[in-house]
């Protein structure tokens, strides 16, 4: 998901905030620092309850609290206060199942940061973390970044309960800024985008030296996985910074490239498009056309209002912002819903005219396809937020031009969409993408143990006749 929230008016961004990044040494000890985080629990013995919390930090952190919890995953987070159902509101089906059972430390706090758009917990502070250790430990550590520009508690549902029960720990960061008017940190384009992969890598870095301090020895394997905005973190993890990970999870990452496609060349299109398709007539069938021809699939018109009205225009206004603040003068994130032709319409667009300093702030947060660790990739047929051809499809292209194919299994999920929540609005013609997800996570964990290469890439059908409570926890990728 690449845009949150509604939009709000707010002052103009350029020059920004500059991101101040704490130096991260294994072997840092920082100070524990009380915050308004709610407290629970208390210190267990050694090796048992919440053993050791008070020695376990997250280095390089500004501020930090450790609470010792009875349940961390949503079972029990959503009523003790350690997390934010705001966060997580709208990424998956409303049946999907909470597992329960996981007691352990959950470390909340912050890295030093001079942005402030992230309010959870009242501390008006960017760069705020996540750190989870369950009790009963695999042995693994699972990071991630979040999805759109939401806060660290994004991913709680989806990616956090389950892996928390599967033993992991898990750590997530907010990626230092947040909300609609996040492309305002930085002092210059591109910056915000840049500064998210700094702090997975932070984060990573961090979350390795607290596991190893809670448990008394390093994780064995390490594994990143998110979703859309999250999902590109992954691919950018594995290509810049591969000795930390021991492999990936791709949940529809958003493909950044300094010559296209991205999404800057496929949002405008559809603005420019859809109106005349929508209203009927004469042009109708051209607009059709026109739609296709952007990537946006034959088969997945039902789902192209609702896009229209949440997601196309404020996604195509906002990340244009951060690459190319010029295009709309003095107006930030230019004119919602303007017409085409509109002086400054972001429905009139055209990257590849736009002056050579706009992509370079792009390449600055280009992806390669050179990773360095397995990659699992998984994206819906019907996705029409980043379409599949012009995202997932190039990737995993790139990836093999690279020479990295070995690497990659990449699966197409048939009638998979971009936002779990639509499942439920639209039960009969789509399948939620998390069982799907995990399967891929399953897969990739046989991978990395050498119990069995993942099936070769394809395309998963969707099964002829299965009801919904079977799509909801069954994703078969062979």
């Amino acid at each position: 998901m690449l845009a949150h929230h509604a939009a709000t008016a707010s002052p103009r961004r350029r020059p920004g905030r500059r991101a101040v990044l704490g130096a991260l040494s294994l072997t840092a000890v920082c100070s524990l620092v009380s915050a308004a985080v709610p407290a629970a629990g208390a210190e267990g013995a050694p090796g048992g309850h919440c053993a050791g919390r008070t020695r376990v930090h997250v280095p390089g952190a500004a501020h930090q609290h450790a609470d010792c919890l009875d349940e961390l995953t949503t079972a029990g987070t959503v009523a003790s206060g350690h997390t934010d159902p705001a966060d997580f509101a709208g990424l998956t089906p409303k049946d999907l199942p909470t597992p329960s059972g996981v007691p352990g430390i959950q470390i909340d706090g912050y890295f030093p940061d001079s942005s402030t758009t992230n309010t959870n917990h009242g501390w008006n502070h960017d760069a705020q973390f996540v750190v989870r250790l369950p009790d009963h430990w695999n042995g693994g550590l699972v990071v991630s970044g979040t999805p759109g520009n939401r806060e660290q508690y994004a991913n709680d549902r989806a990616i956090s309960d389950w892996v928390l029960a599967r033993g992991y720990a898990f750590a997530a960061t907010d990626k230092g800024n947040t909300g609609l008017a996040f492309h305002r940190d930085g002092h210059r384009p591109g910056d915000a985008i840049a500064e998210w992969n700094t702090r997975l890598t932070q984060l990573t870095r961090a979350a390795r030296a607290a596991v190893t301090a809670r448990y008394h020895q390093p994780p064995a394997r390490t594994i990143a996985t998110g979703m859309s905005n999250g999902g590109y973190l992954v691919r950018w993890q594995l290509e810049n910074h591969p000795e930390l990970y021991d492999g990936g999870v791709d949940w529809e990452g958003t493909l950044w490239r300094s010559d296209g496609p991205n999404l800057l060349t496929f949002l405008p299109p559809a603005l420019r498009a859809y109106p005349a398709y929508a209203a009927g007539g004469p042009g109708a069938e051209d607009a059709l056309k026109a739609m296709h021809r952007a990537g946006y699939p034959a088969g997945s018109e039902f789902l192209w209002p609702y896009h229209h009205q949440v997601y196309w225009d404020l996604t195509q206004r906002i990340y244009r912002e951060e690459v190319d603040p010029g295009f709309d003068g003095a107006t930030e994130a230019g004119t919602a819903f303007c017409a085409s032709g509109t002086p400054g319409c972001d429905a009139d667009y055209d990257y590849a005219t736009r002056p050579a300093a706009v992509h370079r702030a792009v390449d600055r947060i280009a992806l390669t396809g050179r990773i360095g660790k397995p990659l699992i990739t998984v994206q819906g047929t019907l996705d029409v937020l980043l379409p599949i051809s012009q995202d997932s499809d190039v990737y995993a292209r790139m990836v093999h031009e690279a020479g990295r194919g070995a690497l990659l299994r990449y699966y197409r999920i048939e009638d998979g969409t971009h936002t779990d929540s639509l499942v439920d609005t639209f039960p009969d013609r789509l399948r939620p993408m998390v069982p799907c997800h995990r399967s891929a996570f399953t897969a990739l964990e046989r991978w990395l143990t050498g119990n069995g290469r993942p099936p070769a890439d394809h395309t998963v059908r969707r099964p002829a006749g299965a009801d919904r409570a079977t799509l909801l926890t069954d994703c078969r990728l062979d």
